[in-house]
């Protein structure tokens, strides 16, 4: 996977509104938000990382969760779900239309919603 770290809160305005003026319906933005210091999280980024066959057509961006809170803070505001970690978010059209946590991550659900 191509990973964008998400380091700038103002990069959470420029996902929402690359999803909105999208000149394809289906373009989707994914959000990883991963715990450096939790196992399970380490877990589910290497198991996501080892069955993402999506050759990068669906960005993908990564958070390091305790370097950056706010920013996690800011995504539950912004995307109206709660916080978890680990935890994907896949926004389309400026909404969150899947997200899921911890073992619950799934790269087949992920690529699923975002084709749906």
């Amino acid at each position: 996977m191509l990973w964008h770290k998400l380091t700038d809160i103002n990069q959470l305005a420029d996902i929402k509104k690359f999803t909105l003026e999208s000149s394809s319906p289906d373009f989707a933005v994914l959000i990883f938000k991963h715990s450096t210091r939790c196992s399970i999280s380490s877990m589910a980024l290497n198991r996501l990382e080892s069955k993402w066959v999506d050759n990068e057509s669906i960005p993908a961006y990564y958070l390091d969760l305790l370097n950056y809170r706010p920013i996690s803070n800011e995504i539950a505001d912004l995307f109206s779900v709660e916080h978890a970690s680990p935890q994907v978010l896949l926004i389309k059209n400026g909404s969150c239309i899947y997200h899921a946590s911890h073992t619950n991550i799934s790269a087949a659900d992920i690529l699923e919603a975002a084709n749906s």
